[in-house]
């Protein structure tokens, strides 16, 4: 049977895609987002032109703090579930910037929360990020580690996230779900990401910027694979649980660099830079629990996953250079 789903950040990268594959199954969505100026508001339009085409999608432009936008957005149909993806996203920002993190990624949760206690919503998922580990050594980070101590303020602001679902679980009976992303790479990711950063960087022959000496390994995951734990999870026990969503796999800064110039065809032009505040030196999945709760099934490794991005990369380029020829 069709579900009503309201998804915030539907405009964004993981958001854009979690709508279609949502509306491709049948379910009716209600988007929201406020377009953030993190980067060009037209990125988000194009993640959202296909939607806007699609009869069971609907949208709402606003902000997940503001209570006429949420009254506004709530009208019509009660949804099935609400999928959080809304936040101020990035750790490096998030060091200039705590207060505004917390303000959107705190605040914005309980008013969120809030929304869905009042109406009852049947499931609560969470957009929580694999950086609530922080500087953890014992790998694979498993959902039973401690992760008290993170070290950025984005971090602190997921972890935070964590607890107020946790704690609205315990005093209403709420059914939350808190996702933890590892690395989210694939088509439209955000500009500012490594992997989009890195492939624009080579194809204009400009020097990338890596940060420390290469060694540090991350658990890249391919959207198709974080779409599917996320509508996957969907189906988890009732009460408050928590999923690591990762590939279960590693690959060092400098082994995806390679990657990256052998998909582009191309040598990429390295400038080593100190390590920033709030970087960790490794992130890697336990998805144990994910897999055998409800079955989720990372398919696309970082290989094939880069050359897909590449692909994807040429296309828009190529789609920009015939528009710009268009203008008069």
């Amino acid at each position: 049977m069709p579900l009503t789903v309201f998804v915030t950040g539907a405009a964004g990268f993981i958001g854009s895609h979690v709508c279609e594959a949502l509306l491709s199954r049948g379910d009716r969505v209600a988007g929201l987002d406020n377009f953030d100026p993190f980067y060009d508001r037209m990125i988000k339009e194009r993640n959202l032109r296909a939607l806007r085409a699609h009869p069971a999608f609907s949208f709402t432009e606003g902000d997940i703090r503001d209570a006429a936008t949420l009254s506004r957005w709530g009208e019509g149909s009660p949804p099935d579930a609400l999928i959080h993806l809304a936040a101020k996203a990035g750790v490096r920002p998030s060091v200039a910037d705590p207060a505004g993190y917390a303000d959107v990624n705190v605040l914005g949760t309980i008013r969120l929360l809030d929304w869905a206690r009042k109406r009852a919503v049947p499931k609560f998922l969470f957009a929580s990020s694999s950086s609530v580990y922080g500087g953890n050594t014992k790998v694979p980070f498993s959902e039973d580690d401690f992760v008290d101590r993170p070290v950025s303020p984005y971090a602190a602001t997921k972890k935070a996230g964590e607890l107020l679902c946790h704690t609205y679980c315990h005093l209403y009976g709420m059914n939350v779900v808190a996702l933890r992303f590892f690395t989210v790479y694939g088509p439209r990711q955000r500009p500012e990401m490594a992997i989009h950063k890195f492939t624009r960087g080579i194809f204009e022959g400009r020097e990338i910027d890596l940060y420390g000496d290469g060694s540090s390994r991350r658990d890249y995951t391919y959207i198709d694979d974080i779409v599917s734990g996320v509508l996957g999870s969907m189906s988890a026990p009732p009460g408050y649980r928590v999923y690591n969503l990762g590939e279960s796999a590693t690959i060092s800064l400098a082994d995806l660099v390679s990657l990256l110039e052998k998909a582009c065809g191309r040598p990429a032009a390295r400038r080593f830079r100190p390590p920033e505040p709030g970087d960790v030196p490794v992130t890697f999945a336990d998805i144990s629990r994910a897999r055998s709760e409800f079955g989720y099934d990372p398919r696309i490794p970082i290989g094939a996953g880069v050359d897909r991005f590449v692909e994807w990369y040429r296309r828009e380029e190529t789609i920009r250079e015939d528009q710009g020829r268009r203008v008069p």
